[in-house]
């Protein structure tokens, strides 16, 4: 199912709508616990970044997450991401909600996950994509798989994707500075 690199530029040109889940692609998928019980989550700042970028070019983002977190509410506001679900059951059903809400189609929607909760939601994707150490049940059935691993840079493979082959990147090195 991994797709040749001209095809894969193709989708991603057309994605409107960028679906991440967190645990294990946001974050290396370890769960913090302290001695309250209070979960706590790392995120990789490179990730952030390319998450903002999406947002501030017309991509829309969403987080789409099976677990309740108070860790990923925060992050969310602190990137001021509007399109955030923790506690779902069914990740399909959130992206066909969200493409409905935007008026997009699924085709122009990517999906980004690391296991078995994540297949439906890929399968309806326009482009799936797992990180490099998703499972491997996942890893046979997306379009493209990162080289960096989950909570280590591979959100921001994808952000990085969409931006350039939508003819973005000179607009987003502008924007610091560098032409």
């Amino acid at each position: 199912m991994i797709l040749s690199d001209s095809d894969l530029r193709a989708r991603a040109a057309g994605i409107r709508l960028a679906c991440f889940d967190v645990d294990g692609t946001l974050t290396d998928g370890r769960l913090h616990y302290d001695a309250d019980g209070k979960e706590s989550k790392a995120f990789h700042v490179l990730d952030g970044q390319g998450l903002r970028l999406l947002e501030d070019h017309g991509i829309a983002v969403a987080l789409v997450t099976a677990r309740e977190s108070a860790a990923v509410l925060a992050r969310a506001r602190d990137l001021r991401i509007a399109h955030v679900h923790t506690g779902v059951k069914d990740k399909a059903a959130t992206l066909r909600m969200l493409c409905a809400q935007l008026g997009i189609g699924a085709l122009e929607t990517a999906h980004m996950g690391d296991d078995l909760p994540d297949l439906p939601a890929l399968a309806l994707a326009g482009l799936a994509v797992a990180p490099a150490n998703a499972h491997p049940w996942v890893a046979e059935r997306v379009h493209w798989q990162t080289r960096a691993r989950g909570g280590e840079g591979a959100v921001r493979e994808l952000c990085d994707l969409l931006l350039e082959a939508r003819g973005l990147r000179a607009a987003v090195l502008a924007r610091f500075g560098i032409e």
